[in-house]
């Protein structure tokens, strides 16, 4: 790799669409030709009109009132602890149907060896577009070296709790439904001491309705006795000193939890052979991708094979990273693999795979071949070669403007801020992307060369896709329950960055809660399928994914012109099947297992809601 600064990482803004034009511009795109979706998005039309592009997203962080600055060591980053900081969950902790904010600190050595605390932000949503800082009393009082966070009701009493990580401690909130969480970590056995916790999900892998918890573990570390910065083989990047590791230091092996329904786990680490060399995970994800009924699990790994543990459905794993394509780099190395998030980006009915590695090297987009295996499409699909100067954390799929087909949006940012400066062009901050997938062009012209490609809209979007930042953790969310995809980029020793999708004109949608009774009462590892102009679209329930962060657990499917959904289908883990529809577009439903709809959420809007 290269490194070179790229051209047009930003487009200046230099005239603006008018609004009679852009309301014109809006109902042409969303006209139906034949049943298909024809949006081809803003941006687009915009370029052939020679007119500059319009912001998708605005940093709306302060006018929100998100006030928060994330503690990561010092600027020089002199050790690796000092870099892997920023995780943050987009919930409702009080089930009042909007999404909440939780951003988790860091520390310093000097902090953290006295003792010093820097406890986590809970930010609840005012429903009006702000947020207030209910953290004084929240009782999230987790005082360490927070990393990453993973939400998920894990007593099933229909409340969401939380499981923050952290350096040589990690800690379990249980939710007390009047807006604040007691530390059950001691009772429930999931301390993970002695450990540095980086991701974590909740999912149900033996399917017996309740969450078990997986953790990731980076390196093995003695805070008192840290290797000296610049001083060895692995402590140099192109010839310049920089932090050591995690090459050349020991790796710390992954714990995974099961859930045994009382308020307790059970650390089966040992028993299901998981992460036996100790590798360095930062990234994970529950997922079927076979689609057995039974969830299984993909943990990315920094300078090490990432892995694929394939569920047996008898309550047991088998590692199959490599058979199945998704261990190692197209041509056969390690990658440093950091964030990573599953969709069916193709729309041919399976889960694909999204991860972020570091620079030098480009990130993956695996599909799902429908055999057990994957091939890494990221070259043909157009991220490889846009990715590979870029060092990347956070990744998400979203349709962020609502024709159908699912985008990608990555946080990206170096951990050397060394490189600053240097002869080779990398920068320690760096802009996000934005990946816009073009398989709805092929309904415009008859053109399937499009399918499955992408296109890097963010750079020349203008505004906060065209800044740079430290990026982390990347989260989606509908924040003010207009329909529409949000998102939340943490930013390593800076201000989050909330991001109001602000799309000129988008599609319909279709929104989907599950509330299970058999199963998990998340409905994790649920699969919801709806039908819509005949075509099946197909997504799976999670909140974990992308790196250190939880994601609006809701499913959430753009229709393009799409006027209804014609059906719904909820498959549970327990193996109910739930059958619905017709349903009108631009609505979201709750679906109990075993019951259908309970619940239409119509009545919920942002009263701040703005143009479609």
């Amino acid at each position: 790799m290269s490194n070179e600064k790229r051209v047009g990482d930003s487009v200046r803004m230099n005239n603006f669409f008018p609004a009679v034009f852009l309301r014109v511009a809006a109902s042409l795109l969303l006209a139906a030709a034949g049943g298909g979706w024809v949006l081809r998005g803003a941006a687009q039309m915009a370029a052939k009109n020679g007119a500059a592009n319009p912001q998708l997203f605005v940093d709306v962080t302060r006018a929100a009132g998100i006030d928060f600055h994330l503690t990561c060591g010092g600027p020089e980053k002199l050790s690796i602890l000092e870099t892997q900081c920023g995780g943050a969950a987009a919930f409702d902790y009080d089930n009042d149907g909007w999404m909440d904010i939780l951003l988790v600190d860091g520390s310093t050595l000097e902090d953290y060896r006295a003792g010093k605390c820097h406890p986590p932000r809970l930010y609840h949503n005012n429903h009006d577009g702000t947020f207030t800082d209910e953290s004084a009393k929240s009782g999230l009082n987790f005082c360490g070296w927070g990393y990453g966070v993973a939400i998920g009701d894990f007593d099933n009493d229909g409340w969401e709790d939380v499981y923050i990580t952290g350096f040589h401690g990690s800690a379990l909130y249980h939710n007390n439904h009047d807006g604040t969480f007691t530390d059950v970590t001691a009772k429930a056995g999931v301390a993970n001491a002695d450990s540095w916790g980086t991701s974590a999900a909740f999912g149900d892998y033996d399917n017996d309705g309740n969450l078990d918890l997986y953790v990731a573990n980076y390196v093995d570390l003695d805070i008192n006795h840290l290797p000296k910065f610049g001083d060895g083989p692995f402590c140099q990047y192109r010839g310049i000193p920089v932090n050591c590791g995690p090459r050349g230091l020991k790796g710390g092996r992954d714990r995974l939890y099961h859930n045994n329904g009382d308020g307790t786990f059970t650390d089966v680490t040992e028993k299901l052979g998981i992460d036996t060399e100790s590798y360095y995970g930062l990234g994970v994800m529950w997922l079927d991708y076979d689609k057995d009924g039974c969830l299984d699990l993909y943990v990315a790994n920094d300078s090490s094979p990432s892995l694929l543990y394939h569920n047996n459905c008898k309550g047991g794993f088998t590692e199959v990273g490599a058979e199945a394509g998704v261990a190692y780099s197209a041509d056969g190395h390690e990658q440093a693999g950091m964030g990573i998030d599953s969709a069916d980006y193709d729309r041919d009915g399976w889960p694909d795979i999204v991860k972020t590695n570091f620079s030098d090297d480009s990130d993956n987009l695996y599909h799902n071949d429908h055999n057990g295996e994957f091939t890494d499409e990221a070259g043909a699909a157009g991220i490889g070669g846009v990715s590979s100067p870029y060092l990347g954390f956070g990744a998400k799929f979203l349709d962020y403007d609502n024709d159908g087909w699912p985008d990608i949006f990555i946080a990206n940012g170096h951990v050397d801020p060394q490189v600053e400066g240097q002869s080779f062009g990398v920068g320690y901050a760096e802009r996000p992307f934005l990946f816009h997938n073009l398989s709805a062009d092929k309904l415009l012209a008859a053109d399937r060369s499009k399918m499955g490609k992408f296109e890097e809209v963010g750079g020349r979007s203008g505004g906060a896709l065209s800044k740079k930042y430290v990026g982390r953790a990347a989260l989606t969310a509908d924040f003010w329950n207009r329909g529409r995809q949000d998102l939340l980029m943490t930013n390593l020793e800076g201000s989050p960055v909330l991001l109001r999708n602000e799309v000129p004109a988008v599609g319909h949608w279709f929104r989907v809660k599950t509330v299970g009774t058999k199963s998990n009462r998340d409905g994790f590892g649920a699969k919801v399928e709806i039908t819509v102009d005949g075509s099946t679209r197909y997504a799976e329930v999670r909140a974990g994914s992308s790196f250190e962060s939880s994601s609006d657990p809701r499913v959430h499917f753009g229709l393009g012109a799409a006027m209804r959904v014609d059906a719904i289908v909820v498959r549970w883990p327990s193996g109910q099947v739930d059958k619905m529809g017709p349903e009108a577009a631009d609505e979201g439903i709750v679906v109990r297992e075993g019951s259908g709809i309970v619940q239409r959420d119509i009545e919920k809007r942002s009263p701040i809601r703005k143009k479609r």
